[in-house]
């Protein structure tokens, strides 16, 4: 299975001047393209911009609540090389229930089948099918994200800070 690692940049606040850019909309989008297109100068992929609480120091004692609006990115991490990647063979696993360490960060338990969801490319060969709820529409997505479940969580998260704010008052 392919490994990622991602990296959170800070969406521009202003608009970039360009020739035959003259509004401050097209201004702010030619920002938004210039970090994109650097960005996937040096590998990454856009996933999707975030706004996020930041709470930060105010004064000697107080704090206060800052939305920050982000840019997330990923880039594929290479193939781990070597043994170490393989996967353990049955008669190398150990007796009862402990855990089988593959490769740093990754424990699997020697009894668990391997499993994969249905219509997942990056399954390793040999793995059980797992035809979960969604896989049909997992297949057919064509990589636009949805707005509506994140509008609900931003103002979730808004009350969930405005609370925060009144409590250290």
């Amino acid at each position: 299975m392919q490994a990622f690692e991602y990296k959170v940049v800070p969406a521009p606040h202003k608009g970039t001047k360009a020739k035959g850019v003259k509004t401050a909309e097209a201004r702010f989008a030619n920002s938004i393209e210039i970090t994109l297109n650097e960005m996937a100068a040096e590998g990454w992929e856009y996933q999707r911009a975030e706004l996020l609480p930041s709470d930060e120091r105010s004064g000697l004692t107080g704090s206060t609540t800052n939305w920050r609006n982000v840019l997330v990115f990923r880039r594929a991490l290479p193939e781990a090389a070597g043994a170490a990647a393989q996967p353990l063979a049955a008669s190398q696993a150990p007796e009862g229930n402990a855990p089988v360490v593959q490769a740093p960060g990754a424990v699997v338990a020697p009894t668990a089948p391997l499993t994969a969801t249905a219509g997942d490319p990056e399954a390793p060969s040999g793995v059980t099918p797992v035809p979960g709820p969604g896989a049909a529409s997992m297949q057919a997505d064509d990589g636009v994200e949805e707005l509506s479940p994140v509008s609900g969580m931003t103002a979730a998260l808004k009350a969930r800070a405005k609370q925060h704010s009144a409590d250290d008052a």
